[in-house]
């Protein structure tokens, strides 16, 4: 047996038998196991006046999650670059500066590129994140997902290093006197992207979980 399911079916018998948690936890604290090894295996079971113990709900992973929020990632990141390239594009169009290259048909493709990819992972992510939602309210105990959660916190992480990875060149770029409004716009795409994006999936993975 596993020193993780020896730990846990100690507290439940131990809770089983009635032993209180605190005397639970200290046991376990002189015999050795981490505080935190302690506290997951004591909120592994619901603070109820109940025998035997009830397990708390915990997260779960599925292939077919897996799949699925794969796809609703990739869409999301599609979506998220190919928005800042083509408002890019847009931004040095419409903001020529001296020294700019001349190849126009260069920025035409890549805008016309970047349009056909938001016209397919755009719609596609809309719908997928709809079907999330829906799937969710009709069953809350989606939400334990450790793979929506992995996916999420993931996406939260790139979302951030966008963010100060921008704040970052903002301020190099103020500091060299070489901040212009065309740098300036630009600054602001990426933070009004990653912005929404840390926004939304901060909401995604604000629910309290004791997921791993």
């Amino acid at each position: 047996m596993r020193p993780a399911d020896q730990l846990a079916e100690f507290t439940r018998e131990a809770l089983a038998a009635g032993k209180s948690r605190d005397d639970i936890h200290r046991a376990l604290t002189d015999a050795g196991w981490a505080p935190n090894e302690v506290k997951q295996a004591l909120n592994a079971w619901a603070e109820i006046d109940f025998s035997p113990p009830v397990p708390r709900p915990r997260p779960y992973v599925s292939a077919r999650e897996a799949f699925f929020y794969g796809i609703l990632f990739v869409s999301l990141a599609m979506t998220a670059w190919h928005l800042t390239s083509l408002s890019f594009n847009l931004i040095d169009r419409w903001l020529p500066e001296p020294g700019d290259s001349p190849y126009a048909g260069y920025k035409l493709s890549m805008m016309r590129w970047s349009i056909a990819s938001l016209i397919v992972f755009a719609p596609l992510f809309l719908l997928l994140n709809a079907r999330t939602v829906r799937a969710t309210r009709a069953d809350p105990g989606k939400q334990r997902s450790g793979v929506r959660k992995w996916f999420g916190y993931v996406t939260l992480f790139l979302a951030v290093i966008s963010l100060l990875g921008d704040l970052m060149a903002v301020i190099y770029t103020f500091l060299e006197g070489d901040l212009t409004l065309r740098f300036i716009l630009k600054a602001l795409v990426v933070a009004i992207v990653a912005g929404a994006v840390l926004m939304y999936f901060r909401n995604e993975t604000g629910e309290d979980s004791d997921a791993s």
